[in-house]
């Protein structure tokens, strides 16, 4: 009490104003800025992952089964009415894909086609994304593609008025070099919508009703996997298990994470590399309170001899400079937070810095605080501000002399 005393005294008394004081002021600027620094860029960090894991949720589901053998499974292997009843499951949906080669006037792509159910716009709620045409993969006895923005300009669909997209697909089970067609099943169907995506996901698929896919790609009644959207609030692990437990050993049960396992984990190591670097600024920036701490020390001189004079001990004396650079941490790193928080909280609900690129999926930079960061943050600035003021007093005052 007696050390945080003086240390305040040394820092804020009016009586007391020297160019150690504008020193001090000044490192407890150098300390903010980096602070509000690695707030804000790990939170820029996470508005990107979201973004990226929201571009994602459009295609990978929150649940996927597939066979551990094979390509394929029988639809009836499944008994989705049992997994419709697990708590936490929302809706379940058949897909079917495969690869494809696509044509239209004279242009070609590849792509894979995936062929969905009736249920699949409950798993997927894809209809916000499409910016031409309509959600339709199927009205009636007609089916119906529907694509992304990047596939339907590089195959040269610009109105769905005339759009007949031909879809070819490898026969399985035989193969002619004389006649090299017959290689191939050939479905003409119409363009009924498009969608607006990453741009990875529109030139990668390409839907259509589950029906046709089964019709070429020779699989009747058979399908890929079963997709399972999870209720609001539902615990994705625990789901897991029991649907997995009631699918049986025959099949995989994974999470959306665990789909695209190695992209997060490589996001994650980049966002704490970001954190270590940012972290390494911190570390010099705070050289500059060893300094100030270190001619304070100097100027206080005359101050520890009539502490030793009164009776004060040598941890007492130390314990006066340590609470007194600490002090000076504490209010940079207040600053810091202040500063990192409120332009992090302003740019994620008001959007103020756009990214100059119109072909962007959001206008703004993309930005979400987390509470877990700043504790991180300030984890991390703590143990430096102790190491580094406990150093430096230790070593400045050591026996009672400066």
């Amino acid at each position: 009490m007696l050390a945080r005393l003086f240390a305040r005294r040394y820092l804020f008394s009016p009586h007391s104003r020297s160019v150690v004081n504008l020193i001090s002021g000044l490192s407890v600027a150098a300390v903010a800025m980096p602070v509000a620094a690695m707030i804000v860029l790990l939170s820029v960090f996470n508005g990107f992952e979201s973004l990226v894991r929201s571009m994602y949720s459009a295609f990978d589901p929150d649940l996927s089964i597939t066979p551990r053998q094979g390509r394929t499974f029988s639809a009836g292997a499944v008994d989705t009415a049992a997994l419709a009843r697990i708590p936490g499951v929302g809706a379940v949906s058949f897909l079917l894909e495969q690869s494809a080669l696509l044509e239209r006037g004279g242009r070609q792509a590849t792509a894979v086609v995936r062929g969905v159910d009736d249920a699949y716009g409950t798993v997927f709620p894809l209809s916000d994304a499409v910016v031409t045409g309509a959600w339709r993969v199927r009205e009636g006895d007609r089916n119906y593609l529907v694509v992304g923005q990047a596939m339907a300009w590089t195959l040269g669909v610009r109105s769905l008025a005339d759009a007949d997209v031909a879809l070819y697909a490898v026969r399985r089970g035989s193969f002619s070099s004389l006649l090299p067609i017959e290689n191939y099943t050939r479905r003409t169907v119409p363009v009924g919508g498009i969608f607006s995506l990453d741009l990875e996901t529109e030139q990668s698929y390409v839907l259509t009703s589950l029906e046709l896919a089964q019709r070429l790609f020779n699989y009747p009644d058979r399908v890929s996997s079963l997709v399972v959207r999870l209720a609001p609030g539902a615990d994705a692990e625990r789901v897991r298990r029991a649907v997995a437990e009631e699918a049986g050993d025959g099949f995989r049960v994974r999470t959306r994470d665990e789909l695209r396992a190695s992209f997060y984990r490589i996001m994650t190591y980049e966002k704490w590399g970001i954190f270590f670097i940012a972290l390494l600024v911190l570390v010099v920036a705070s050289f500059s309170v060893v300094g100030a701490l270190a001619m304070l020390i100097v100027e206080k001189r005359d101050d520890i001899a009539t502490l030793r004079a009164l009776g004060a001990d040598l941890g007492l004396v130390r314990s006066v400079f340590r609470a007194e650079g600490l002090l000076i941490c504490a209010l940079g790193a207040a600053a810091g937070v202040v500063l990192g928080v409120g332009a992090s909280l302003v740019q994620q609900h008001f959007g103020l810095i756009e990214i100059p690129a119109e072909t962007f999926l959001t206008k703004s930079y993309p930005v979400e605080f987390r509470p877990a960061d700043l504790a991180a943050v300030l984890a991390a600035f703590a143990a430096v501000a102790l190491l580094l003021t406990g150093i430096t007093v230790r070593g400045m005052i050591k026996n009672g002399k400066r």
